[in-house]
């Protein structure tokens, strides 16, 4: 299973860097290279990376000092160590200090894919999980917002009466969004899309082809206020969906432009 993700390697070696880049590149995934552990730090506090590879022994800070920083600052971001010279109490304390994983040197190719599109499956899960239970504890806020407030205002009833046209189409070259029946087409065939992902496109759409940061996405979607590496984690699930909905390739997309640590674009031809 291949999937998309930004990824970090950090070795103090040129020649295995540009060789795990090389690798990781051919399998989708974008890929940021640093030189020691500070100038990996300093990318990562700057860009939303989904993994990060680090060699242990580097200058000035190896990878055991690098990975307890970035596992307090970004608990969620998982980090593999790897190493030419292994040792027993290395690799504990990898493990004890948050590294999902703890590799030997040479890397095989086709483990290092593997691995990665393992990682990065489990935690997309994870990430969709926390996204559902922030969308529940939102339901559940206005839920009793409602039940609060119950008797003070009635609710019509009745068919729902379905907007004016022009109100209800919104349309951007090829794509169509019902926002009554809540139904996209392109090029005038049904794209299947999850409800609130709908909600993203929208967004997407009517701010088009200016570029929508990630936090923008998520207030306007959702209705959150988050901040941006939260924000980040939000949108990359449902611009997954918007994707594989209505890109010809989804790994190759050309119509929903991911704006390097700062958002999205739509353009449509």
């Amino acid at each position: 299973m291949s999937m998309q993700g930004h990824i970090l390697i950090i070795d103090d070696e040129a020649s295995l860097r540009q060789t795990m880049a090389r690798i990781l590149q051919r399998a989708g995934y974008e890929v940021t290279t640093a030189a020691d552990g500070k100038e990996g730090l300093a990318l990562i506090s700057e860009h939303p990376f989904d993994l990060v590879y680090s060699d242990i022994r580097m200058p000035d800070m190896n990878g055991l000092e690098l990975l307890k920083i970035v596992h307090a600052k970004f608990p969620d971001l998982p980090v593999v160590l790897f190493t030419a010279q292994p040792d027993l109490n290395s690799a504990v304390e990898a493990v004890r200090s948050g590294a999902v994983d703890y590799l030997l040197k040479p890397l095989k190719p086709q483990a290092v894919i593997d691995r990665t599109n393992s990682i990065l499956e489990k935690n997309l899960v994870e990430r969709r999980k926390r996204v559902i239970q922030r969308q529940i504890e939102a339901l559940q806020a206005e839920l009793n917002a409602l039940e609060k407030g119950n008797g003070e205002e009635n609710v019509a009833s009745g068919p729902k009466q379905a907007p004016a046209s022009n109100d209800r189409f919104v349309r951007l070259g090829t794509l169509s969004l019902d926002l009554y029946a809540r139904r996209v087409t392109m090029k005038e065939c049904d794209v299947d899309i999850p409800p609130t992902s709908f909600d993203y496109l929208l967004v997407l759409v009517r701010h088009s082809p200016n570029v929508v940061s990630f936090q923008t996405l998520v207030a306007e979607a959702q209705g959150y206020e988050t901040d941006t590496r939260e924000a980040q984690e939000l949108t990359k699930w449902h611009i997954h969906h918007i994707r594989q909905a209505i890109e010809p390739d989804s790994r190759k997309p050309v119509y929903v432009i991911n704006v390097r640590g700062t958002g999205y674009r739509l353009v449509m031809g």
